[in-house]
């Protein structure tokens, strides 16, 4: 009897499923054809219900291309299916798996087919409806803010693709050091000291393109943790963050100012330049960590109810903050390195679990070395094995990367579930996509 090997979707993308090119295989997903089709011979699959062609991610490693013997049935939901697997090796040559001779697996009641749901992703909008599940991304810069915040760009589209893929809230930042950052030298550096006010006066200006953002796109600030806890993806949500405090200019009044007038909610402290706050990861030493002023900052935001980010910071910087804060802090955007080159932005294990000490969260950042779900997911689990299930969460850095990203649509999320829930338990997976940063956040403003 012909053996069949069964195709997961965290396999796309991996020597796995690149390897069963023209073999025998079986894949459970969701079709997708053209509105009002009921049955076709070709269509696509994917591992979300979507409701058209055109909610599929623009990502190669997210869609099976189905050519069935004979017309399939497609209303009675997903689809278990056999076929043999073709695997498009050149690039821009249109999806890379295809799925020939489809036909329905034999022997597949419904029954076994609901039972075979952990192969396949469950969607993400159902599993934000659970008491600690609404997904949250702790770093982004969807959107095109900073451009926009030029006046070289328009703004784009964040909630489409937040609804699309379940996630329920971001963190979206403004850059606090933006104006004087360059790249030239082929990585992220200060090209200048600012002019004086001049990081305050832009600041300002990106903040008010943030709320512009959100007014024409009707999504709301999450201002509380009421908030956070009835934020859904039908409705996404922002939470208002500024990647940098360089626009405090050492005056801690205007963190009060920043509350009130544009509802900031999180504050990462250091960015690209060693600031008045502390010392960076990229560049060398100048304060030996935290200063005192970047102490008496974390000190009024555990007052405010303000999350503290210490990503950028050294390690120094730190274990200064766990030994400063009252509250949980976050390091919203990182990964795990057990070999740190020199300037790196990914962190040790003690790096790691000092955030953990403080039942703290740090954000997977979607930077590997093949960037696909299934090394973004692997990223995850090794953070995981280090600090535990309760300090892991979702920091994709979404606009704001050098290079390609694992995820670079919110509407690739319901893989990352996917992923997750190869591993994990669907409360543990509801924790890493929301419910941990969820703790945080309501731990903060308490």
């Amino acid at each position: 009897m012909l053996q069949r090997m069964r195709l997961r979707w965290y396999d796309l993308g991996s020597p796995r499923a690149d390897r069963a090119h023209g073999k025998s295989v079986e894949i459970i997903g969701w079709p997708v054809a053209a509105l009002g089709t009921t049955q076709a011979d070709y269509f696509l699959l994917m591992a979300e219900a979507n409701c058209c062609a055109g909610c599929v991610p623009n990502n190669p490693l997210a869609v099976v291309e189905v050519l069935a013997s004979d017309p399939v049935e497609l209303a009675s939901g997903a689809l278990h299916l056999s076929g043999t697997l073709h695997v498009e090796q050149e690039a821009g040559a249109g999806w890379r798996y295809q799925l020939h001779g489809a036909r329905p697996a034999k022997g597949v009641t419904r029954r076994k087919l609901l039972a075979a749901s952990p192969l396949f992703c469950l969607p993400v909008a159902a599993l934000a409806q659970t008491d600690n599940g609404a997904a949250v991304d702790l770093h982004s810069h969807a959107g095109n803010l900073i451009p926009a915040s030029y006046g070289r760009q328009s703004l784009l589209d964040v909630a489409g693709p937040m609804r699309k893929g379940g996630m329920s809230v971001i963190c979206l930042a403004i850059v606090a050091d933006s104006p004087i950052i360059n790249s030239s030298s082929g990585r992220f550096r200060p090209g200048r000291d600012p002019r004086p006010g001049e990081l305050y006066k832009f600041s300002q200006t990106q903040f008010a393109k943030l709320h512009e953002l959100l007014r024409s796109q009707s999504m709301p600030i999450v201002k509380t943790a009421a908030d956070l806890r009835t934020a859904r993806a039908s409705q996404p949500s922002v939470i208002v963050t500024s990647e940098g405090a360089d626009w405090l200019d050492g005056r801690i009044e205007r963190l009060e100012e920043a509350y009130q007038r544009w509802q900031l909610r999180q504050l990462q402290l250091t960015h690209y330049r060693p600031n008045e706050l502390g010392d960076i990861q990229t560049e060398p030493a100048v304060h030996n960590g935290l200063t005192d002023f970047g102490a008496e900052v974390i000190r009024r935001c555990n007052e405010m109810g303000i999350v503290v980010d210490v990503a950028h910071g050294t390690y120094e910087l730190v274990k200064r903050a766990a030994a400063t804060t009252k509250k949980p802090l976050v390091l919203s955007h990182t990964a795990l390195t057990d070999r740190p080159q020199p300037w790196t932005r990914w962190i040790t294990r003690d790096h790691a679990k000092a955030i953990a000490a403080t039942g703290g969260v740090i954000g997977i950042w979607p930077v590997n070395q093949v960037p696909s779900i299934k090394s973004y997911s692997e990223s995850f689990f090794r953070m995981v094995d280090v600090v535990g299930i309760d300090h892991v969460g979702i920091g994709t850095d979404q606009l704001g990367l050098g290079g390609p990203s694992s995820m670079p649509s919110y509407a690739d999320l319901p893989q990352l579930a996917a992923a997750f829930g190869s591993r994990f338990t669907p409360e543990e997976t509801a924790k890493l996509l929301g419910g941990n940063y969820r703790r945080v956040f309501e731990a903060s403003l308490s």
